[in-house]
């Protein structure tokens, strides 16, 4: 895997070691940070007969392995939890004992008890919901095992601010788009990480986020190069002084 940017040597051979340096938050974190982790076609299709799994590779799955492990938290809506069918995170977040839990938004808390989410995990999921999502299915996911917690609305303001009280600050979210554009529409997305499948899909598939419209300047700290994919790594303008000295960021889009 070849490195672009920031401009300095290939990754070598222990990639593992080198994708987690590549992709470490900043230090010292106090309140919730938010990455966005998609893989896109280059024609901007999300996914393939429904799933993004066909535009995977073998560097995207690296790399997603990677960031969950970085990650606290890996918030996701529950159209992409039940699509993708989710299970629990396999490997431990890096300085914790055990993998991060998976936080699913969801209003209706129409998930299967039965799903590997809650049969398949080393950690008790956490669900998202309110009072007015159907009490029997409350009922049925917590003893199933889950965290259920009713928030007053699933606002991104009110999502970040119960996973900044239980402590995690990393947060990694996996979509889907709706929950994505919810999040950019709340000016919520410090990161992206995007990798660009080397493939054209056309159809009706969708894009990575979904809502209304904004305008958020991103700035690259990160490029990536595999024959696979490329992987690119944003961040807000005004959160690049959170990096390393050492590693240059581009600015030519603060005013963009």
């Amino acid at each position: 895997m070849r490195r672009l940017w920031p401009p300095g040597p290939d990754l070598g051979d222990d990639l593992d070691a080198a994708l987690l340096r590549h992709y470490a938050y900043p230090d010292g974190l106090s309140a919730p940070r938010v990455r966005v982790n998609f893989v896109a076609s280059l024609d901007g299709a999300v996914s393939v007969d429904g799933l993004s799994g066909g535009l995977g590779s073998a560097a995207d799955k690296a790399v997603f392995g990677v960031l969950r492990r970085l990650a606290d938290v890996v918030l996701v809506g529950a159209g992409t939890v039940r699509a993708e069918g989710y299970r629990g995170a396999r490997r431990p977040t890096v300085g914790r004992a055990l993998p991060p839990p998976i936080a699913v938004v969801t209003g209706s808390a129409g998930l299967d008890p039965g799903a590997r989410l809650f049969t398949d995990t080393a950690v008790a999921p956490i669900v998202l919901t309110t009072a007015g999502a159907p009490g029997e299915r409350r009922d049925a996911l917590r003893a199933a095992g889950a965290d259920v917690v009713e928030l007053p609305d699933l606002a991104p303001p009110t999502l970040l601010a119960e996973l900044g009280r239980r402590g995690l600050h990393r947060v990694l979210c996996e979509g889907g788009p709706a929950l994505h554009g919810a999040l950019a529409a709340a000016d919520a997305v410090d990161e992206l990480c995007l990798t660009l499948s080397p493939t054209l899909v056309g159809g009706d598939a969708g894009r990575i986020a979904t809502g209304p419209s904004t305008m958020r300047p991103m700035c690259l700290a990160g490029a990536l190069l595999d024959p696979g994919a490329l992987l690119l790594h944003y961040v807000r303008p005004d959160d690049s002084d959170d990096f390393p000295d050492d590693v240059p960021i581009d600015r030519s889009g603060d005013t963009a």
